[in-house]
C-alpha cells in the first residue's frame, strides 16, 4: 500500500473507531506526522486523560501504553508493535525496592515513568525527565529512592543537594551509549553550535551541556535560542519536531547510537492494523492497575 493509501486509511478507521492517536517523539517521521498528539512522556500522559476518545492508539512503547491505560481504564488502549519495549523499564525489581524501603527511614521511592506497570505499583510517586526537579524537591521525604534510571537520578541529585538519594543501575541503552569523546569531536566539527542533553545522559556528557532537559525541553530550548546551531544529545526521532519547528535552523547528532530500536518498531503500517483489528490491546489487572495508578496520581497532583 502506498503512504498516502495508508494515511488516508488510517484516518478513516480512526473515525469509525473513535481514536485518537498519542505519539512519542522518538517514533518515525510519518507516524509523528499523522498523530493527533506527539510529546513527551509527561505531556501524553496528560493528553491520554483529556481526549474524550473511546480508543486511544499509543505510538510508542509498552510503559507509555500501560501508563495510558492505567489513567483511563475505561478506554480502549492499542499499541501499534506489541513487542515495542524499554530495556530501562526493566532493570529494577521489586525485592530491591522492598530491601531499600527496609534500610531507609523517611524514604520516598521515586519512580521514573520509564518502568512496567509493576514497578510503579511499587513506588510513592512517578516522575518524568521533564518534572522530575519539581517533583522531587517538593516532597517531604528526605531520602529518594530513585529507580529504574541512575543516570537521570544522578543529574537530580546533583540539583537537589538537601536530600539523600539511593540510585539504582538502571539505564536507558541509547543514552548511556552517546560519549563525551563523541560531543567533543561535534563540537569540533560545529563550533558555533549548542550542545542540548538529555538527562538520561551520564553525567560526563551533562557536563558538556549548554542545556539539559527532556525531549520537550530540548525542543522548546532550540525554538526559542537566538543560535542557528545546535548540537543534539537525545534520540534522533526529536529531529523531525526540531526541523519542523525551526525550518531557518540546523542540528546535528553526535554519532550513530543514537537511535531506539524499540520506538522505530512502530510504523504506519501497524498504526492502521491496531486501530483497525483492535491489535495488541493493553490489558492490566484491576488490582495492579489502582496501585500503578497512585504513584501517577501523586506525579500529576505535585506537577500541577
Amino acid at each position: 500500500m502506498e503512504k498516502q493509501q495508508l494515511i488516508d486509511e488510517i484516518r478513516e478507521w480512526k473515525e469509525k473507531k473513535d481514536a485518537v492517536i498519542l505519539a512519542h517523539y522518538y517514533v518515525d517521521d510519518d507516524v509523528q506526522a499523522i498523530a493527533d498528539y506527539v510529546g513527551d512522556s509527561y505531556f501524553l500522559a496528560k493528553a491520554a486523560m483529556k481526549e474524550k476518545k473511546s480508543m486511544i492508539c499509543f505510538a510508542g512503547v509498552k510503559f507509555m501504553g500501560e501508563s495510558a491505560k492505567i489513567l483511563n481504564p475505561e478506554k480502549t488502549v492499542v499499541m501499534p508493535d506489541g513487542l515495542a519495549d524499554c530495556a530501562m523499564a526493566h532493570m529494577v525489581d521489586i525485592e530491591k525496592i522492598k530491601q531499600v524501603r527496609a534500610e531507609y527511614e523517611d524514604l520516598a521511592v521515586a519512580c521514573y515513568i520509564n518502568s512496567t506497570a509493576e514497578i510503579k505499583s511499587y513506588s510513592d510517586v512517578c516522575v518524568t525527565s521533564a518534572n522530575a526537579l519539581k517533583i522531587i524537591k517538593a516532597l517531604p521525604q528526605k531520602n529518594i529512592f530513585f529507580i529504574p534510571d541512575e543516570n537521570l537520578g544522578r543529574y537530580i541529585a546533583s540539583q537537589v543537594p538537601e536530600k539523600n538519594f539511593i540510585f539504582n543501575d538502571g539505564y536507558c541503552p541509547v543514552h548511556k551509549a552517546m560519549t563525551a569523546e563523541e560531543v567533543k569531536k561535534a563540537k569540533k566539527e560545529h563550533e558555533d553550535a549548542e550542545v542540548l542533553v538529555h538527562p538520561e545522559c551520564t553525567m560526563d556528557v551533562i557536563a558538556m551541556g549548554d542545556y539539559i532537559g527532556s525531549t520537550s525541553g530540548i525542543i522548546d530550548y532550540a525554538t526559542k535560542s537566538d543560535k542557528k546551531e545546535f548540537i543534539i544529545c537525545t534520540e534522533l526521532g526529536v529531529m523531525y519536531e526540531l526541523k519542523k519547528r525551526n525550518p531557518d535552523k540546523k542540528f546535528y547528532g553526535i554519532g550513530p547510537k543514537q537511535v531506539c530500536i524499540d520506538m522505530k518498531k512502530v510504523t504506519l503500517e501497524n498504526v492502521l492494523d491496531a486501530i483497525k483489528y483492535d491489535r495488541n490491546q493493553v490489558e492490566l489487572e484491576e488490582e495492579l492497575s489502582r496501585k500503578a495508578k497512585h504513584a501517577l496520581d501523586e506525579m500529576l497532583r505535585i506537577a500541577q
